[in-house]
């Protein structure tokens, strides 16, 4: 199975960092063709301390913990459009943008792409490939709604970042890794399952 990862520049760049890990773990994922944004660069230098910025594939490998000669990321500048992702016929599980922008969930739904995450995504879309997109935005406005559902009706899965708490989570890791389970079981690639509902947390 071959994947393509992008990340803009929302919130939750944790989210990003802990899907790339558990694909790269389960053994299905061949290809992980990821694009990152520069402001997404930006906030997870912020949020975790972590300098991606002009990354290439050997500090991504770095970044999450791979070998520094693993080949399963191909990294693509947001600004080449002759790369795997922007055409159809290259084929593909299907795309996840993870977090998920408003300004790119917006751009999406537009059908006017300006980047290779628009192009990536709206080619998923034309050829009825899975498109996962993670927004992480709170309130919502009429706009961001609109959008959203816009993006629903084309075929396009809406999993905002919204965590769950009923498997009783411990830390912070326990509530990202939760949502990135909910992400992978779009795709359904394994992962450990100790925190899906098993109709047993319900006291008799």
């Amino acid at each position: 199975m071959d994947l393509t990862v992008a990340i803009t520049g929302a919130s939750g760049t944790i989210y990003a960092k802990r899907t790339l890990q558990l694909l790269a773990a389960n053994g299905v994922v061949e290809t992980i063709n990821l694009i990152v944004s520069p402001t997404a660069e930006v906030v997870a230098q912020v949020e975790t301390g972590e300098n991606i910025r002009n990354a290439n594939a050997e500090k991504i490998n770095k970044w999450l913990g791979l070998d520094a000669g693993s080949k399963l990321i191909r990294y693509w500048r947001l600004d080449n459009f002759a790369a795997r992702p922007s055409s159809g016929s290259y084929k593909q599980a299907g795309m996840i943008v993870v977090p998920c922008s408003m300004g790119t969930l917006g751009a999406i739904a537009s059908g006017a792409g300006t980047n290779l995450i628009h192009r990536a995504a709206d080619v998923c879309l034309k050829e009825r490939r899975k498109l996962v997109l993670v927004p992480r935005e709170t309130p919502y406005n009429s706009i961001h709604l609109e959008n959203m559902l816009r993006l629903s009706h084309a075929g396009a899965q809406i999993l905002p970042a919204s965590p769950g708490f009923y498997h009783k989570p411990q830390t912070i890791d326990d509530l990202v890794e939760h949502l990135c389970f909910r992400i992978l079981d779009q795709f359904d690639i394994p992962h450990p399952t100790h925190s899906a509902w098993t109709g047993n947390e319900v006291p008799n």
